[in-house]
């Protein structure tokens, strides 16, 4: 299937022209969210419904490499490229309230997380697969051997003063819980390769290999948290995920690379897109929060 990303509607399979006619139809509506993804994603130059179907026709497009590359490829332009997420941009420069913003949403983010790996285990025989998810998970909850990516969070959170309790007893912000919603609603219809591109993709994030891909920034600036104003708990927590997520990320994309020859390509890519989309306000709600608690609004 083709899919618009922004509102979910998916169309037949390789249907790029009723996905540009949708698109078009919302720009000649002015519609802000779909408007704002084009200009991220496809083109910032206005285009009819012929031109923009193949940019869509492009945007799918493996170019004669795998699923993973493409992923990677999409991902870094998106997030870490010329144009990063305003939350990387944030994150070059230590701020107490983004990282305080950052503590309380993601603990959201991490439940829906493990909801989502253990889809995965239970929709594939696949032991490569289950193997990695439950290893995955674990790490997540339970640290194997160390403290778990959930503790350390939840230890900045009280580093900071903001106690777990106060965490568990918060409704998440409204694009959190949008994407929560989107990802939870990928791990009930979606089959386990599409599940994982959706999930292990978002974690390319925080990878620090992606200079080859074309990225321009890091997650965080390692110098910016290399000083004494840092709490010992943001460190902490912040190369947890710097020393684990490349191997994370690039092991979930060789598996999908792996076995991807068995399934429909496009609904994998589908699943991407679908993600992304949620990931990127996501993030946008965790400068939002930051913002709330700088203005004693939390």
């Amino acid at each position: 299937m083709a899919i618009c990303p922004v509102c979910n509607l998916k169309f037949g399979n390789n249907d790029f022209l009723a996905l540009s006619e949708h698109f078009t139809g919302k720009a000649k509506d002015s519609d802000a969210l779909h408007v704002m993804w084009l200009n991220r994603n496809i083109t910032k130059t206005k285009a009819d419904k012929n031109s923009l179907e193949l940019l869509f026709r492009n945007l799918y497009d493996l170019n004669g490499e795998g699923i993973k590359s493409w992923i990677v490829n999409r991902f870094v332009s998106e997030y870490r490229g010329n144009n990063p997420h305003p939350f990387i941009i944030k994150m070059q420069d230590y701020n107490k309230y983004i990282m305080e913003g950052y503590a309380v949403e993601h603990y959201f983010f991490l439940k829906q997380w493990v909801r989502s790996c253990s889809a995965v285990i239970s929709k594939t025989d696949y032991k490569d697969v289950q193997t990695y998810e439950m290893e995955n998970m674990t790490t997540e909850y339970f640290g194997n051997g160390k403290k778990s990516h959930i503790e350390l969070l939840l230890d900045m959170a009280e580093g900071f003063g903001i106690s777990r309790k106060k965490i568990m007893e918060t409704k998440p912000l409204k694009n959190t819980e949008k994407a929560i919603s989107r990802w939870r609603e990928i791990a009930q219809k979606n089959e386990w390769i599409e599940i994982m591109a959706a999930m292990h993709s978002l974690e390319l994030i925080a990878n620090s290999a992606l200079r080859p891909y074309g990225a321009r920034y890091n997650y965080f600036n390692l110098d910016a948290f290399d000083n004494n104003n840092v709490p010992e708990t943001v460190k902490a927590f912040l190369m947890e995920g710097y020393h684990s997520d490349n191997a994370h990320s690039m092991g979930a994309l060789n598996i999908i690379e792996k076995y991807s020859r068995d399934y429909n390509i496009e609904n994998i890519q589908d699943a991407y897109l679908a993600s992304t989309y949620v990931f990127y306000n996501y993030l946008e709600a965790r400068i939002e929060r930051g913002e709330m608690i700088e203005n004693k609004q939390y």
